[in-house]
């Protein structure tokens, strides 16, 4: 138990976690997730330790099995239930154990860190392995298959311009991990890749396709707003030099000749979320497309122009039993009370919870491609 309204669980093992014993829970100390946006999740659990405590025999087992790649990782499994509500706050595997041992009566510290599951895709080469004829999702799809025994449930969305090459020409190939694969195809296709928890726990989503910045926001985050304010603290800040305007170079094949074309950022699963959107400040010249087909050099240009549109960002914290519910990463948010210019929608980059007894706290990071809202009010 954390505190009044929110319970933790924690379950660890080989690809199917189970429960921790009430030994682990009552030297536990403090635990931090972090969850962003174009990054993999990890977290870092902090337990009171002494030489004579049963931690050190259980990390002991814990370190044995992750000695080698043909062992299957030890899994961890967070659990937060709030107001009797299970939610899923990371699934992942453990990557580090570090001890800090006690001095001057003092308790050691325990220290395991780890990241999410695209770890365990990220520890074995497949290079070579050929996939004739196979569209880009259909590769990504058979990756994923392997990992099912982790709960993984991929959820790929086709590529918006295929290039499936002909088995007479060319036969694709895997190149390196299967991670390293996938985020290869991820940065061809102008897309994404990563994994996250849930819906239920024990299972969790492989997501590849682009970056989605629409669906229905969270509950909003109220600033200066007396007893409705849910927020601890928050801080915006404007970059109008944030723009660029990449420029691909697609090759003529009857005269060799590259032909420049710009690649303005329209996406419609990345709508503006500011009336004032960001204003292009400088051009950016993609060379190495002209290497590349024009789908894939246009592909390359949206997943360039994608990144640097973001000129509003704005950071904070807040007390989760006051919000209400965990802010998620990779969705969208609502900010009331902060004035004309930064109210509206923000999607949120990165969030970082720090549980410890008694407490539940977040900090994020929230982006927007403009300022001034576009919507005249946001979901409370």
């Amino acid at each position: 138990m954390l505190t009044k309204g929110i319970q933790l669980t924690i379950l660890i093992g080989p690809v199917v976690p189970i429960p921790v014993p009430q030994v682990v829970m009552d030297a536990l100390d403090s635990i931090q997730v972090t969850s962003a946006a174009g990054e993999a999740s990890g977290f870092q659990m902090s337990f009171q330790f002494n030489s004579k405590s049963e931690l050190n025999t259980i990390f002991l087992i814990a370190g044995a099995m992750n000695s080698g790649p043909a062992t299957p990782p030890l899994r961890v499994l967070l659990i937060v239930t709030l107001n009797g509500t299970p939610q899923p706050l990371f699934d992942g595997v453990m990557t580090n154990v570090q001890v800090q041992a006690g001095n001057n009566g003092a308790p050691g510290m325990v220290t395991i860190t780890g990241e999410d599951l695209t770890k365990a895709m990220n520890m074995i080469d497949f290079s070579g392995l050929p996939y004739p004829a196979m569209p880009i999702e259909a590769r990504v799809a058979l990756i994923c298959a392997k990992y099912a025994a982790f709960g993984l449930i991929p959820l790929i969305i086709p590529v918006l311009f295929p290039d499936v090459p002909i088995p007479i020409e060319r036969i694709p190939s895997h190149q390196g991990t299967d991670l390293e694969y996938i985020q290869q195809l991820a940065e061809q296709a102008g897309y994404t890749f990563y994994i996250e928890p849930g819906p239920a726990p024990g299972t969790n989503i492989a997501y590849f396709g682009p970056e989605i910045k629409i669906g229905v926001p969270q509950p909003a985050l109220n600033v200066d707003m007396d007893a409705f304010t849910n927020v601890e603290n928050i801080n915006f800040s404007f970059d109008p030099t944030k723009g660029v305007l990449p420029i691909v170079f697609i090759q003529n094949q009857m005269t060799r000749v590259p032909i420049p074309i710009p690649i303005p950022n329209i996406n419609p699963l990345q709508p503006p979320l500011g009336v004032l959107s960001t204003p292009l400040s400088n051009l950016k010249v993609l060379k190495n497309t002209a290497k590349m087909n024009p789908m894939q050099a246009i592909s390359t240009g949206l997943n360039e122009a994608k990144k640097s549109q973001d000129s509003v960002s704005a950071n904070g914290s807040l007390d989760v039993l006051r919000y209400g519910r965990p802010l998620k990463a990779r969705q969208l948010v609502g900010v009331r009370g902060a004035g004309v210019a930064y109210d509206g929608l923000y999607f949120v980059k990165s969030v970082t919870s720090t549980l410890k007894r008694g407490e539940f706290k977040q900090s994020f990071n929230l982006t927007r491609n403009g300022l001034v809202s576009i919507t005249p009010r946001v979901p409370v």
